[in-house]
């Protein structure tokens, strides 16, 4: 063999098993789409397909039958019943109704239905209306705009303080911030809830936006990492020019740095549209304030016998962050490569 020619098998291996990765992360999704489309009845069948379908039916002299999978004649034929019994049967052939009723010997209850494809879009409608998903999501995307709008001025700030000024304490300061992230939030929870509590901010939405304007130790990270790439002569520049430290940060260093801004932006974003512990804690009182995380975890528990239900409610509630992630990928991933490689 060649060495092109083992070149493009070790490239052929390498795509087949990317492929497979990727199959294999987007398999739970993928079934959760197909579940969220499919009848309650379907679900509960131990032999469905796995596309949402839903059991042929036939109409014969003015009733419904259901249409089974019949071996006849050494084949599988669709039959409709139309007469049951233990040990014999009587069927219907849906193409040739014509012909009367066929009479099959065998327990009937031994066959398998006939499905035809048909997803329940109605699931979602249902949904939409029965936790008031409007509501819930005005709620959401309230939450999870203002609280990223705060984490990156905040963040963008103390970022630009980090790797643009020298002050005493500057690197044991930077330190302790990046210690904090290594702080489960069961340890702050106790002590925030308490300060909160007695401030009359528990059932409000305050302790979900205002810490979002004290910045967070990993977004300040990425971003001060970031900044110490763009030279320094740029702002020896901006000054000579006559730009303060806040001009030269929006004029020079924020022009330069979206692709950090926008990942630090995702990152945020995505985090507090999925956050369900936080609201949870200030908000159980207040099922009007509450967002979708904590809405549908209700919901979950009052549908659990209707997966479908639950399904198609998860999708809704990701869609969004999805569709981000789809649009600005390419800024999310060069901003997460940028601030670990020099430029």
């Amino acid at each position: 063999m060649t060495p092109h020619a083992a070149r493009r098998v070790r490239v052929a291996i390498l795509t087949i098993v990317m492929f497979g990765v990727v199959a294999v992360f987007l398999s739970p999704l993928a079934q959760m789409a197909l579940t969220s489309l499919k009848s309650e009845r379907q679900i509960s069948q131990a032999y469905a397909p796995l596309l949402p379908s839903d059991p042929r039916a036939f109409t014969y002299q003015g009733r419904r039958y259901d249409v089974y999978l019949v071996p006849v004649g050494g084949e599988v034929r669709e039959l409709a019943l139309v007469e049951k019994g233990r040990t014999e049967s009587g069927f219907v052939d849906p193409d040739r109704p014509q012909d009367g009723v066929i009479t099959w010997q065998g327990s009937w209850r031994a066959l398998r239905p006939s499905w035809t494809l048909a997803p329940q879009w109605s699931n979602y409608a249902d949904v939409w209306n029965l936790i008031d998903f409007p509501r819930l999501l005005f709620n959401t995307a309230a939450i999870a705009l203002i609280g990223t709008l705060g984490t990156v001025l905040s963040c963008t700030l103390v970022g630009y303080g980090f790797a643009r000024f020298r002050f005493p304490g500057r690197g044991p300061l930077f330190t302790l911030l990046i210690a904090t992230i290594f702080l489960p939030t069961t340890v702050t929870l106790i002590p925030t809830y308490t300060v909160f509590a007695r401030i009359g901010w528990v059932g409000t939405w305050l302790p979900l936006l205002v810490p979002a304007f004290f910045a967070n130790a990993y977004s300040v990270f990425l971003l001060r990492q970031y900044f110490m790439t763009i030279p320094r002569e740029m702002d020896e520049a901006a000054a000579i020019d006559g730009a303060g430290p806040l001009r030269t940060l929006l004029s020079v260093i924020v022009p330069q740095a979206w692709p950090a801004i926008s990942a630090v932006t995702l990152f945020n974003f995505v985090y507090t549209w999925n956050d369900y512990f936080t609201p949870l804690v200030y908000l159980s009182g207040r099922p009007d304030l509450q967002p979708l995380q904590v809405g549908l975890a209700a919901f979950n528990g009052l549908y659990t016998h209707n997966p479908a239900y639950i399904q198609a409610g998860t999708m809704m509630t990701i869609a969004v962050p999805v569709l981000l992630f789809a649009c600005f990928q390419r800024a999310f991933m060069r901003g997460v490569m940028s601030t670990g490689v020099d430029k």
